[in-house]
């Protein structure tokens, strides 16, 4: 595989805070960003115990809910640019007042774009019912501030969108019956990009001005992925990153005409995860890691499976050190992982964030 131009280490993890500014973060997705929602569900995709959050430290190491071993691309970047706290899952209890400060996580593991997307793991809130769910939120923001405070409240608040790795890790399993025929790989990636189109517009209609999408990641080099396709160590399936390319191009098109649409009105950054977690997988040494093609957790083999037992025994391979890792487990990156994407999100160029970083896009204000 070809080594390319990398991000020197230490300007990547250089995440300066800003207490001046505060920061109200809703966060949309998958189990990438997920804070807990499946803890609600009864659904096979979940992440409610040990080694799950083993270095989360405000849970002292006990599983929140997310699906890695401690904090989230978004939850670092909420703490860098100012929260007082991470957005609760909205299915917790007791949620709804904390719209009006830090936000409200309304992720979904093993969720998609395509409400039909997860349906194996039964339980799951899709894109648009996660919306839903805002839009419950909005209606107590509105009873509680206003309308017009409401509109000024959402203006400056960030919406972060972190989904699509399902619909198509979905496309390249075997097809269940009756649920018909595969599509080509060019008409899946316009179906997916027009169903968040549209949700995307959804969300604008109900007050979102600043919006971050997340492009999908090299999924050909996910543990998982090249496992089943087995393909040798250090390299990737050609086959699952071809498609998804292809995906988050028409993704980012679709975003450029929505800015040029919405004008002064609204900014859709496209944050290219693909290209922030390839320069990570090819070039782990320089970036502190010592292994990128297994999971810290749950072995190298089908079925993966991450949990600790009542004893040693009967726990799942678990490596010594996490954070010498980039994989936690067959599908989710580490902490260590994550802090490196959120320091190159928040800070990055044009290469990694488009038309700007998450940074600027948080300082940035509407006339």
């Amino acid at each position: 595989m070809e080594i390319s131009i990398f991000y020197p280490i230490l300007f990547i993890i250089q995440l300066r805070v800003l207490p001046s500014f505060s920061f109200t973060s809703f966060v949309f997705g998958d189990s990438l960003v997920d804070a807990g929602n499946n803890d609600y569900l009864f659904t096979l995709s979940k992440a409610d115990s040990p080694p799950y959050g083993i270095g989360f430290l405000p849970s002292g190491g006990k599983p929140t809910g997310r699906f890695t071993n401690g904090r989230t691309v978004s939850d670092i970047i909420g703490q860098v640019l100012g929260a007082t706290s991470f957005p609760p899952p909205c299915l917790a209890p007791n949620t709804a007042s904390n719209a009006i400060h830090d936000g409200i996580n309304y992720a979904s593991g093993a969720s998609g774009i395509l409400d039909q997307t997860g349906l194996l793991f039964i339980g799951r809130l899709s894109l648009k019912e996660q919306i839903g769910y805002f839009s419950k939120s909005r209606s107590y923001m509105v009873n509680l501030m206003g309308e017009k405070n409401t509109s000024e409240f959402l203006k400056k608040a960030m919406f972060s969108i972190t989904i699509g790795s399902n619909d198509v890790l979905n496309y390249f399993q075997p097809p269940i019956p009756y649920f018909g025929d595969k599509v080509s790989p060019e008409v899946f990636q316009d179906f997916m990009v027009s169903n968040l189109t549209t949700q995307l517009k959804r969300l604008h209609y109900l007050g979102a001005r600043k919006f971050v999408i997340a492009g999908v990641g090299p999924l050909g080099c996910i543990p998982y992925v090249r496992a089943t396709h087995l393909i040798p160590d250090r390299e990737c399936s050609m086959e699952v990153n071809l498609l998804v390319r292809g995906y988050n191009k028409k993704l980012q098109e679709a975003l450029d005409r929505l800015n040029k649409d919405k004008g002064y009105e609204a900014v859709f950054v496209y944050s290219n995860s693909y290209e922030v977690f390839r320069r990570i997988i090819l070039n782990y040494h320089q970036y502190g890691f010592e292994n990128a093609d297994g999971p810290c957790c749950g072995g190298y083999f089908p079925p993966f499976v991450c949990y600790k037992g009542k004893n040693a025994n009967a726990s799942s391979a678990l490596c010594n050190n996490r954070a010498k890792y980039v994989f936690w487990d067959a599908y989710h990156p580490t902490e260590a992982a994550n802090l490196i994407i959120a320091g190159q999100l928040l800070d990055g160029g044009r290469d990694v964030c488009h038309p700007m970083n998450i940074r600027q896009l948080h300082l940035h204000s509407f006339n």
